[in-house]
C-alpha cells in the first residue's frame, strides 16, 4: 500500500492534486482542509489507496490526523472514500469529532449524499472511537485571489450542478462579503444545498 507521497506540486486544485515523485506524477484526491495547508512546491501527503474493482484512487492527507478520521468514517457501511472527502470538505475534523460525539444528526445530514440514517450510523459507529480520542488535526487556511472560480470548481468536482453551485456562491458572497479563503466559501455553499 502507499502510505505516503513526497515530491513536487506540479498542479492543484480545490479536489485534487498532482505530485511528481522519481518522474512519476500522482495524482492525489484531497479535501479542503488538505487544499488549504498545502504552500509549498516540495510537498508531502500521507496516503490512502482505495481500490475498487475498476479503479485504484489515491486520496491525500496533509496530517495522520486527517486520514485517520477518513479511514473511520469510510469504514461506516454506505460511507465510500468520495463520501468521506466530501465531510472533510464540508466540516473541519474538529467540526465532525465534536458532532459525532454530540451526535448530531441534522449537522451531519448537511453533508451531500448523507440521508438520516447514514448520519446515524456514522454516529453510532464512530462515537464510541472519538469518545477514546480520535486525532484531530489543525486547520488552517489561507487567502487565495480566486476563491470564487475555485470554489466553483470544488463544487462541480463534488458533483454539483454548475447553475445550482454558482447561484450558491453569489448567495454566500452577498450575505458574507468578508469571506477570505475557498474553504470557507465551500462550506457555506455546501451547508446551504
Amino acid at each position: 500500500m502507499i502510505t505516503q507521497i513526497s515530491g513536487r506540486l506540479i498542479e492543484k486544485t480545490p479536489t485534487y492534486v498532482v505530485i511528481e515523485c522519481n518522474g512519476i506524477g500522482y495524482m492525489i484526491n484531497i479535501s479542503l482542509q488538505t487544499f488549504s495547508l498545502i504552500n509549498d512546491e516540495a510537498c508531502k501527503l500521507y496516503t490512502h489507496l482505495s481500490v475498487k474493482e475498476d479503479s485504484h484512487t489515491l486520496y491525500g492527507f496533509f496530517n495522520q490526523n486527517e486520514r485517520h478520521l477518513f479511514r473511520n468514517l469510510i469504514s461506516v457501511s454506505g460511507v465510500g472514500p468520495s463520501t468521506a472527502q466530501v465531510i472533510l470538505s464540508t466540516y473541519s475534523a474538529e467540526e465532525i469529532i465534536s458532532f459525532i460525539s454530540s451526535a448530531d444528526v441534522a449537522a451531519i445530514q448537511h453533508v451531500k449524499g448523507i440521508g438520516a440514517k447514514t448520519a446515524q450510523r456514522i454516529i453510532i459507529d464512530l462515537k464510541d472511537k472519538v469518545a477514546k480520542g480520535l486525532p484531530t488535526s489543525d486547520i488552517l487556511f489561507q487567502k487565495d485571489n480566486t476563491i470564487k472560480q475555485e470554489s466553483l470548481s470544488a463544487l462541480l468536482a463534488l458533483g454539483f450542478a454548475k447553475k445550482g453551485a454558482e447561484q450558491k456562491i453569489e448567495k454566500v458572497l452577498k450575505e458574507n462579503p468578508d469571506i477570505t479563503s475557498v474553504e470557507d466559501l465551500v462550506k457555506m455553499a455546501l451547508s446551504q444545498m
